[in-house]
């Protein structure tokens, strides 16, 4: 790979000559504008505005605008002449956690390469020390003439640097989030969270530009002239469109599930955590079947000790009624003896 900057990391007191490769490279499709009556080539030419005349790249510099409209030259060697101690050093500054980096400061990224067999024991002593502290390296750098900030890790036995965006070059978020308080059910974060199980995870290595794609094969048939357009597809427009997010949300699971060949469900056989809501009769909550198995002992428990009252109060009932007949027969009894006595002196008397 050809390397597009030369120069040296500096850490601490090593220096590590480097050469900055271009990690990345874009496959989009590029086009060229065309005269649409003939086909011919539409080109743009440099042309000086005082004169009219076409410029030749060799001849043409660079210059600064101000705010009235005059132009300040600016040359290399103004540049070069700056105390810039960045202008062919990556000076690293600081070791941080990977995941204190935001995301949205990530730019172009580049692999560092060794350049030079000198190079090569200092080189692999900062991509082990990297490795090892499992930190990244934060630096400045000059490149394409300004000065940058740039991230340093290791990726398999390679050190790439990621350029990173100035902190205040982020915009702050402004105007961005939805307006007003927005609330989401409990129900559409279940079917939220089974649309994501169900797509599960991908291996980016999978994933191709199928746009891309298709422009190839469109380019390649119409050269061979064997294009045919293909009808045109009717595509309802999103905006402004009220949609009934629970429907929508269990349509994307079964559509998840049958494209990876998967048993869909209706939306009522839909597999989704449900929501527990507590209701005034709710019964106790069986963990591992202790408390359910408890609770029926209680019950049974209270079934035993209510029957038991009522065979208690039952033979005690029983026992009330039998004094109740005792006692009625004693004193019948006691009666006619009573009676007996008196009626027995009556009887000597008249003898």
């Amino acid at each position: 790979m050809r390397s597009i900057w030369n120069g040296a990391i500096s850490f601490g007191l090593v220096s590590i000559p480097i050469k900055l490769v271009n990690a990345t490279e874009s496959h989009s499709i590029s086009f060229r504008q065309i005269h649409l009556s003939d086909g011919g080539r539409i080109r743009y030419r440099k042309v000086c505005e005082l004169d009219g005349e076409e410029v030749a790249t060799a001849e043409i510099g660079k210059g600064y605008e101000e705010a009235d409209g005059s132009i300040i030259p600016i040359t290399d060697e103004d540049l070069a002449q700056l105390p810039i101690a960045t202008a062919k050093t990556i000076e690293i500054v600081s070791f941080v956690p990977a995941d204190e980096i935001d995301p949205l400061q990530m730019d172009a990224a580049y692999y560092l390469a060794a350049n030079g067999p000198t190079a090569a024991k200092p080189y692999t002593l900062l991509r082990e020390a990297l490795k090892r502290s499992r930190k990244v390296a934060i630096a400045k750098y000059a490149l394409r003439g300004r000065e940058r900030l740039g991230m340093l890790r290791v990726v398999d036995d390679v050190i790439a640097m990621h350029g990173l965006l100035w902190p205040d070059e982020i915009r702050v978020p402004e105007g961005v989030a939805p307006e007003g308080k927005v609330s989401v059910r409990e129900a559409e974060l279940d079917l939220a969270d089974a649309l994501m199980a169900t797509l599960g995870e991908v291996e980016m290595d999978s994933l191709t530009d199928e746009y891309r794609e298709a422009v190839e094969a469109m380019i390649s048939a119409k050269s061979e002239g064997a294009f045919e357009p293909a009808a045109e597809a009717e595509v309802e427009p999103a905006g402004g469109k009220v949609i009934d997010l629970m429907a929508a949300l269990e349509k994307s699971v079964n559509a998840a599930k049958a494209s990876r060949g998967e048993a869909t469900a209706t939306a009522e056989e839909a597999e989704v955590t449900p929501i527990r809501r507590k209701t005034a009769a709710a019964a106790p909550k069986a963990v591992g079947g202790k408390k359910s198995t408890s609770a029926t002992k209680k019950t049974a428990g209270g079934t035993k000790k209510t029957a038991s009252a009522k065979s208690t109060a039952t033979k005690s009932a029983s026992a009330k009624s039998t004094a109740t007949k005792s006692t009625s027969k004693a004193a019948s009894a006691k009666k006619a003896a009573a009676t007996a006595k008196k009626a027995a002196p009556r009887k000597r008397a008249s003898a």
